[in-house]
């Protein structure tokens, strides 16, 4: 088969795994991705005043983890993000936690993310104001991951961090293309602060013991596991600096819609395998053909569907929302630099689509004319 989606691997291998208990947010996902682009989400269909041409556009099913359905927001999210970027340093870092702590972070998912972002904030926040460090308030922006390039499990945050700031009496502070923290303080900041939160959370008795970390529910466990843990050196990098505003635009959109994985990088599939792209580090991260069973595809993909109502993406410092707009005005005259402003604001789908690819979906693809669009309901009408 030539380009597989991930809707063919879910169509061939589910039926094989119905048995097991999804959750709700995976059984949604999986309904989605199955009916996606068919006639169960329903349809808009045209036919041209002039040449009376017809066509049919199958609705997306908008699940944020279809890689079909990622494209238009990823384009508007660039957009309307390019009015917050400063002509200024970027810096890429990321946050990640030890592999012993995977098991109880995936039976308590939304507490243990939660203590993800809480844990990069304060690391940041704390350092970047200490004027030993930088002595600035900076903006920035956290993205969760929870996939490795393998499909295995691997939650970490992923950071664009502004490389500058305000200091106490709003004056512009850099230090150019030198990204201003120390990663190994950072890394025990930011173990010091994801501890003390999963500490909090097991006295308090607000964590969930399964999926794998039935164990723990012995205090004398997970005494030891937070003695492991404290023991380690945890691993907090910063991996680039950003060359003009423009390449930042790039990259977040790169990391902040992405899933676990993206349909091209599907490479074959048959009556029991799929085989994929994925990173082999023994060969300096280049991508190498992988192929495992397609159950134990479906079920890695499975693992990195978020809780409901989940916020992947947050901002915080300069870029939070109760103060982006003052504090950003006022950087963006300190430097001198001018405001973006958005193409898509306000605009309609249709609008928003022309803007982007140059596509009226308005007009005849045939004759130019104008076409008379009318919707049909299916059966999982959710646009």
């Amino acid at each position: 088969m030539d380009n597989i989606t991930i809707q063919d691997v879910f169509e061939q291998f589910i039926p094989m795994i119905a048995d097991r208990s999804f959750s709700d947010e995976q059984f949604n996902a999986i309904k989605c991705i199955r009916s996606c682009r068919t006639a169960e989400m329903g349809a808009h269909v045209s036919e041209c005043k002039s040449c009376h041409a017809k066509f049919i556009h199958y609705n997306s099913c908008k699940n944020r983890n279809c890689p079909m359905c990622q494209a238009l927001e990823v384009d508007e999210w660039i957009d309307l993000r390019r009015e917050d970027v400063l002509d200024a340093p970027y810096f890429h870092t990321v946050f990640t936690v030890p592999g012993l702590l995977y098991p109880l972070i995936y039976a308590n998912q939304k507490l243990l993310y939660d203590a993800l972002y809480h844990a990069a904030n304060k690391t940041l926040s704390e350092l970047s104001k200490d004027a030993k460090h930088f002595g600035a308030k900076i903006g920035y922006i956290c993205i969760l991951h929870t996939w490795g390039s393998k499909l295995n499990y691997h939650p970490h945050i992923h950071t664009i961090v502004l490389g500058g700031g305000l200091d106490d009496k709003n004056h512009w502070k850099d230090k150019g293309d030198k990204f201003f923290l120390p990663v190994k303080v950072m890394s025990a900041v930011f173990k010091k602060y994801y501890l003390e939160e999963l500490k909090y959370l097991h006295e308090s008795e607000k964590l969930s013991y399964s999926e794998g970390a039935e164990i723990l529910r012995n205090q004398y466990e997970f005494k030891s596991l937070l003695d492991k843990l404290y023991a380690m050196d945890w691993v907090v990098y910063s991996k680039r600096t950003f060359k003009g505003a423009q390449e930042v635009f790039k990259y977040l959109g790169k990391y902040t819609h992405r899933i676990a994985i993206s349909n091209r990088r599907i490479l074959s599939m048959d009556s029991e395998n799929v085989t994929f792209s994925a990173k082999d580090y023994r060969t300096d991260g280049k991508y190498r053909p992988m192929t495992i069973s397609g159950e134990k595809f479906v079920s890695r993909f499975l693992l990195h569907i978020l809780p409901k109502g989940f916020v992947r993406i947050r901002y915080y410092g300069l870029l939070a929302c109760r103060c982006k707009a003052q504090k950003m005005t006022l950087c963006r005259n300190l430097l001198g630099c001018e405001q973006y402003l958005s193409k898509l604001r306000g605009k309609t789908t249709a609008e928003k689509i022309k803007i982007l690819y140059n596509h009226d979906i308005c007009k005849c693809s045939k004759c130019g004319e104008p076409l008379i669009t009318f919707r049909i309901d299916g059966r999982y009408m959710l646009c």
